[in-house]
């Protein structure tokens, strides 16, 4: 598992005078925006991207502009939609990170955003699809438990579908129950290794603290419960309106696309991070798509892990999130499949 060293080795290694012989593209649409710009400002530590190329409606070319000045190898660009910008944002593209989209409010839910994130989401899918097929498609978009379905069925009517290239970006999730366990028990972040499944919103997110190696009494387990699944309306709370989790969302975003880097271009064995993708373990309850640690490979999804042994309460939350990701997906595939 990821921790927080990592990204501090990365910019070790960027800032060297060597350059890796095998880089990727990576493409970031919605890099002008609150998680964009941090999450693009990380990635461009990294010593496997040859090439940043930055999308957004707006902006892009003065945060592009602003990057290329650090004296990492990779190139930066900025592309706007004028000029077929798009389309030579992603052409070429390994990797896509889309954290496009409008942030929550005070009040709203991931639902609340469905409507308007949907179609951005359709339209920046319907172009990878097109320009960029077999690149591997991270989405941070919320709410993640239907932008994936989505993203899913507009590459399945392009007959470019490949369910191993893409995957929800549910980091934050585990992120929050390392650092939350970290607090209460006063031990490293880097030893509270909590597995998180499911989906990415309210109920559907899933901490398994029984397979953490730790103990906690039964208001421990209740309230860091309730704290991971519910971390996103601290934030917002505490923005008083004026945003949403934009930097440890972008610090998640991150460390997933830099664990598929590693994965996909410096080749490393036993890269395991949570994400959101096509799974069979709830597929009868007609949920098709679910967050457990997947170990990541050159062809991206290598191998899906088992959900484990949970106990009792464990049992009771994965009851409460399936029918509740069934309803989620479900109304990703239908915004696309509507009549």
């Amino acid at each position: 598992m990821f921790a927080a060293p990592r990204l501090s080795a990365v910019a070790k290694r960027a800032f060297s005078t060597s350059t890796s012989s095998n880089a990727a593209k990576v493409a970031v649409l919605g890099a002008a925006g609150g998680i964009g710009q941090p999450l693009s400002l990380l990635l461009k530590q990294s010593p496997l991207i040859s090439h940043l190329s930055l999308y957004d409606i707006v902006n892009t070319p003065g945060v592009a502009a602003d990057l290329s000045h650090i004296n990492s190898n990779s190139k930066v660009t900025g592309h706007v939609p004028e000029n077929n910008g798009l389309k030579d944002a992603l052409t070429g593209c390994d990797i896509v990170v889309i954290p496009a989209g409008v942030p929550r409010k005070p009040g709203m839910t991931r639902d609340d955003l469905f409507n308007t994130n949907a179609s951005i989401v359709r339209d920046l899918a319907t172009a990878c699809a097109e320009h960029c097929p077999k690149a591997h498609i991270l989405v941070i978009a919320n709410p993640v438990n239907s932008t994936v379905p989505i993203v899913a069925e507009v590459f399945k009517k392009a007959k470019v579908y490949d369910p191993k290239r893409l995957f929800g970006v549910t980091t934050l999730d585990v992120v929050r129950a390392s650092r939350f366990v970290s607090e209460i028990k006063k031990i490293p972040t880097e030893d509270a290794k909590i597995t998180v499944i499911g989906g990415h919103s309210g109920v559907t997110i899933v901490p398994l603290l029984s397979q953490s190696g730790y103990k906690f009494t039964e208001e421990e387990v209740k309230a860091l419960t309730h704290r991971i699944q519910f971390g996103g309306d601290e934030v917002v709370k505490a923005k008083n309106g004026t945003g949403s989790a934009t930097l440890s969302m972008a610090f998640a975003g991150a460390r997933f696309t830099n664990s598929l880097l590693e994965a996909t271009v410096a080749g490393k064995k036993n890269v395991v991070e949570p994400t959101f993708v096509q799974s069979d373990f709830f597929a009868k309850e007609g949920v098709d798509f679910f967050a457990t640690n997947v170990e990541l490979g050159a062809n991206g999804v290598e191998k899906i892990h088992p959900i484990g042994q949970v106990n009792q309460y464990e049992q009771g939350l994965i009851d409460a999130a399936v029918p509740e990701l069934k309803g989620n997906i479900n109304k990703g595939k239908a915004f696309i499949n509507k009549a």
